[in-house]
């Protein structure tokens, strides 16, 4: 497991880096692959100890955030709620038999609000980022979903092979975008 952690508004320290590294072997037991881990430490106001980590293994992001007085507790909680999700998103693997299907390349373009309010011709792109999309189950689009603390998701439908985008409502459930066939 690769870990690198960064230091933010604190000094570093020898002894917080090998706790996280300690704490962060533990997850190792859930996924086979390789994983990078991205750990970010920082203190803001000098009482809020925050930290957070962004894992990438085998395809899967994962991303998990906590603060508390102490840093020592926030990579408790840290490590904890990581390892929860990936304890979950093992046992839902377990029961599920995912099509392999095709992955879609999608095309994420950021425009500038101004360009697209006055009606110009071509509105002005700021970012423009491209990407794959995995063919997967509901179930599993929203796991992923929650696992990158996102709103939304757009992926490739396991059994039809066409594109769908779930989302979180606001009142906490989960919506699904299909496309009208016909």
């Amino acid at each position: 497991m690769q870990i690198a952690v960064t230091f933010r508004h604190m000094e570093s320290s020898d002894a917080i880096r090998n706790y996280v590294e300690d704490k962060l072997a533990r997850v190792k037991k859930y996924i086979d692959e390789p994983i990078d881990a991205q750990v970010v430490l920082s203190v803001q106001k000098k009482i809020n100890h925050r930290a957070e980590v962004t894992m990438v293994a085998k395809g899967l992001t994962m991303k998990s955030s906590e603060s508390k007085d102490d840093m020592y507790a926030a990579i408790d909680l840290m490590v904890d709620k990581i390892e929860r999700q990936l304890k979950r998103y093992k046992d839902k693997l377990k029961r599920h038999k995912g099509n392999i299907g095709i992955q879609q390349r999608l095309k994420k373009t950021v425009f500038s609000a101004a360009s697209v309010d006055e009606g110009s011709e071509s509105p002005e792109i700021i970012r423009s980022h491209s990407f794959f999309v995995k063919p997967m189950s509901v179930e599993e689009a929203v796991m992923q979903m929650d696992l990158l603390d996102k709103d939304f998701l757009a992926f490739t439908d396991d059994s039809s092979e066409t594109m769908h985008v779930v989302y979180r409502r606001k009142d906490g459930n989960y919506g699904l975008i299909v496309p009208h066939g016909g």
